[in-house]
């Protein structure tokens, strides 16, 4: 509001700057997952369906479509956030998350101290689920 108001301006994006972060990452037990595979590879094609939409869709769309979130955001200060996020990347390209990805999300949370070492990558990330719903929704 305040860079729209020209009271202010954007001087670094910590996004930018950090690199790709997932900082929307699913987990479910491993039980969980083993007893509901179905569930599992729909909600993750779901979520891919939405990444593909988002891409596909001007600013405008997204930004319209996330406005019954944000009641107090003008449109226009939401266009202009979408179209940040696309310009710094923000938005991953797809539902697998990587082992950078990771490393770099644990970090940030060993950082604010909710996480008191890394875990290994193939110990916790299953990655078949987005795979198969990359080959199956284009």
């Amino acid at each position: 509001m305040l860079e729209m108001e020209g009271k202010g301006f954007v001087v670094a994006s910590v996004g930018k700057e950090s690199g790709y972060i997932p900082y929307t990452a699913y987990s479910a037990r491993k039980s969980y997952i083993e007893k509901n595979p179905d569930i599992i590879q729909g909600f993750t094609n779901a979520v891919y369906k939405g990444m593909l939409w988002v891409e596909s869709h001007s600013a405008e769309e997204v930004a319209k479509s996330i406005q019954p979130h944000f009641p107090d955001a003008n449109l226009d200060i939401l266009i202009s956030v979408v179209e940040r996020y696309r310009s710094i990347g923000a938005w991953a390209p797809n539902p697998v998350l990587t082992k950078d990805g990771l490393d770099r999300l644990q970090e940030v949370m060993m950082e604010a101290g909710e996480l008191d070492k890394p875990v290994e990558y193939d110990s916790i990330v299953i990655t078949k689920f987005a795979e198969k719903a990359m080959e199956s929704i284009k």
